[in-house]
């Protein structure tokens, strides 16, 4: 088995918009998700919202200079992921399919092994 992580991207702006509602509904969605899986997701979390973030990144002298706020401003954002386990990509594609991302979308990525 391989690892792959999935990463959810989506538009923060929708989420503000619904209110409590629709975060109950999207939890709810991502706990039948968690069911139906269950024996491939190793791991995963929400992430807080960008306004959240901290950036660090070297200056021009190689200093890190810590600065508040995402990485990148986009509109959709890294909101959370999964890590799951499965036999190849088709699989972490079919079980990816599956995770609820109204907003926006979702990225499989093929987690790399060192040593």
């Amino acid at each position: 088995m391989s690892q792959y992580v999935v990463l959810i991207y989506e538009d923060e702006a929708g989420y503000v918009a619904g209110g409590a509602e629709l975060w109950a509904e999207v939890g709810a969605e991502h706990g039948t998700f968690g069911e139906a899986n269950e024996k491939a997701i190793v791991g995963g979390n929400a992430l807080q919202p960008t306004g959240t973030a901290t950036s660090i990144r070297a200056d021009a002298s190689g200093s890190p200079v810590v600065t508040d706020g995402p990485f990148a401003e986009t509109k959709e954002a890294l909101g959370g992921f999964y890590l799951i386990e499965a036999a190849d990509l088709d699989e972490a594609i079919a079980i990816a399919k599956q995770v609820p991302a109204r907003f926006g979308g979702v990225e499989v990525r093929p987690v790399m092994v060192i040593g």
